[in-house]
């Protein structure tokens, strides 16, 4: 629903701004106040989830989700939205911060917390894709106002489930780790961070430079507080510092893909909605094929390195194919392809990328992790296409000045924002190759996992 919420309002963009009387700078705005507390409150939400308790800051933000959902669908002015936007950001930082923390300690064994990983990298990636099929249907079947309003019955299950299945767990205190101070610092950089990078795609001027004043500050904080929000000794893993900035770079080449993707369909090939959301499912499915079981079994079989560098190349792939679109592309031959490279690249990378992360991660620090590798994915999504977009816009503007006609102008644009997406990605490969390193512990015999559980649940319905 969370993910899922970051794609659907795309489609629906043209009818919010009739009907509120949104300006064009202004209706970005109804995705930025998203973007711009989702993404700063990440770090700050993961860590309070180990103190105070993971299952009360994923209720908590799931409860506010779903509020700032009702208020979005009933918004009756363009101030109303853009707030009620924000808390929905407030909310989704919590809940998601959160989530891997909760799978790994819910899930110690390797066999158990292998499936849910990919169950949770599967649902992501599908969210993402369906979002802007289900924005287009929504909206031409119904209005815009209930892309927001089919919140609320996922959202009131989701908390009545959690509230009945998830076991409470207590947190390791306030007392361990409340950093004001650090909390201040690093909540600010990330938001002001963020705001800089949607609203200048350069990310350049003062405001940039406060933000990373705001950061240095907080390293310095944490380095010398007694109690830091975030303990600098998590860096020490080459595991959580490598698989985060893969996953920053991954995310930055992939991010841009499915947003120029989808406008090259639109304008370029004159898809609709429907048709784009359609012609991006292809991904959801290649991720969701691989990501529940299969990835896992190739991860105990070869390792999480390997596994995640045969996906990287094949997102690379992907992206250097549609660096070769055509103007007068055709699905099955143009597109398809690189849609599938890059859904069963995701359906590889993701799984073996989140457990890396989290590998050396302690059940304190859970939490901790679990936000961070959100934020990295957060930032990266941002700044990617913020890059991508500001350069293919740069590129087309020039051919269109120098007389090129409007769809070649627009693909050529694209060419070069997934060029530059590739070369991200290729950074990727050579620091996975680098600098993540094998998980030392021994691979489990995952099938043997399996099928011992699946014999225990068949004794205990037997039972």
């Amino acid at each position: 629903m969370i993910i899922l919420d970051q794609t659907i309002v795309n489609v629906a963009l043209p009818a919010i701004q009739a009907d509120l009387g949104f300006s064009q700078s202004g209706l970005a705005w109804v995705i930025n106040a998203y973007l711009i507390a989702f993404g700063g409150l990440l770090l700050l939400a993961g860590r309070l989830g180990d103190l105070v308790g993971r299952k009360r800051v994923f209720l908590t933000g799931l409860a506010l989700f779903t509020a700032a959902s009702l208020l979005c669908g009933a918004s009756q002015s363009a101030e109303m939205l853009i707030a009620a936007r924000f808390l929905q950001g407030v909310g989704g930082a919590m809940a998601t911060a959160v989530t891997l923390g909760m799978i790994v300690t819910m899930f110690p064994k390797p066999a158990e917390q292998a499936r849910a990983i990919g169950v949770f990298s599967f649902v992501a990636a599908a969210g993402a894709s369906i979002g802007l099929l289900a924005g287009g249907v929504l909206t031409q079947a119904l209005n815009w106002h209930w892309i927001f309003l089919v919140n609320l019955p996922i959202g009131v299950a989701a908390f009545v489930l959690t509230i009945r299945l998830i076991d409470n767990e207590r947190g390791i205190g306030l007392g361990k780790g409340a950093d004001v101070l650090g909390a201040i610092l690093i909540t600010a950089a990330l938001m002001l961070g963020v705001y800089t990078i949607v609203e200048s795609p350069a990310g350049s001027g003062w405001l940039g430079a406060l933000s990373i004043a705001l950061f240095l500050g907080f390293v310095v904080r944490q380095a010398r507080a007694r109690k830091p929000l975030l303990p600098l000794r998590i860096f020490r893993s080459r595991n959580v510092l490598g698989a985060n900035a893969v996953q920053m770079l991954m995310v930055a080449g992939m991010f841009g893909m499915f947003f120029l993707g989808t406008l090259y369909m639109e304008k370029v090939l004159g898809y609709d909605a429907l048709q784009i959301g359609l012609g991006f499912l292809p991904v959801a499915i290649a991720i969701g094929t691989l990501s529940v079981g299969f990835s896992a079994r190739l991860s105990a079989r070869f390792g999480e390195r390997t596994v995640l560098l045969a996906g990287l190349t094949l997102i690379l792939a992907g992206l250097l194919l549609f660096t070769q679109t055509p103007i007068d592309g055709r699905y099955l031959t143009d597109l398809l392809p690189a849609l599938v490279a890059l859904g069963v690249g995701g359906g590889l990378s993701f799984p073996t990328m989140m457990t890396l992360a989290m590998s050396d991660a302690t059940r304190d620090d859970a939490g901790l992790a679990s936000g961070l590798v959100n934020t990295t994915a957060q930032v990266g999504g941002a700044v990617g296409l913020a890059v991508l977009a500001s350069l293919s816009t740069a590129r087309t503007t020039d051919l269109l000045a120098e007389g090129v006609a409007a769809p070649a102008a627009l693909t050529d644009g694209f060419h070069l924002a997934f060029g530059v997406g590739a070369a991200l990605v290729t950074v990727a490969i050579i620091l996975a190759a680098t600098v993540v390193r094998p998980i030392t512990a021994p691979a489990p015999d995952i099938d043997a996992e399996w099928e011992q559980d699946d014999a225990n649940q068949s004794l205990a319905r037997i039972g």
